[in-house]
């Protein structure tokens, strides 16, 4: 049964529905896709995390698992928040890939 609803679905007429109505380069404009598409990442990752402890069912890798959330999570807010706002106004975050050359950047200038 699941086979088929999978089938059906790549196959069928929602996955044509879905890319008739937007491509893979456009920009997700919809506020109620955006915000599915932010618990669908919260849901991966509670998921991806409950199958991390799982495999090796332990405090410590739960807790180094939390850490290393936390710590990331912090990093990215300094990457878009932080420069931004504190350090260097004329910053605008637009991606991973442009904080790269921010910093390299202020290397050279400095």
């Amino acid at each position: 049964m699941t086979t088929l609803v999978v089938r059906e679905f790549l196959n069928g007429r929602l996955f044509s529905c879905v890319s008739a109505l937007m491509r893979l380069t456009d920009d997700l404009t919809d506020p109620r896709a955006i915000l599915a598409k932010g618990w669908l990442f919260l849901v991966l990752g509670v998921l991806a995390g409950a199958a991390l402890v799982a495999l090796a069912a332990s405090w410590q890798v739960a807790g180094l698992l939390a850490i290393t959330v936390w710590a990331f999570c912090r990093w990215y807010y300094f990457m878009f928040y932080v420069i931004e706002h504190y350090v260097d106004p004329t910053f605008k975050f637009a991606g991973l890939g442009s904080f790269l050359r921010y910093t390299r950047s202020k290397k050279r200038q400095a």
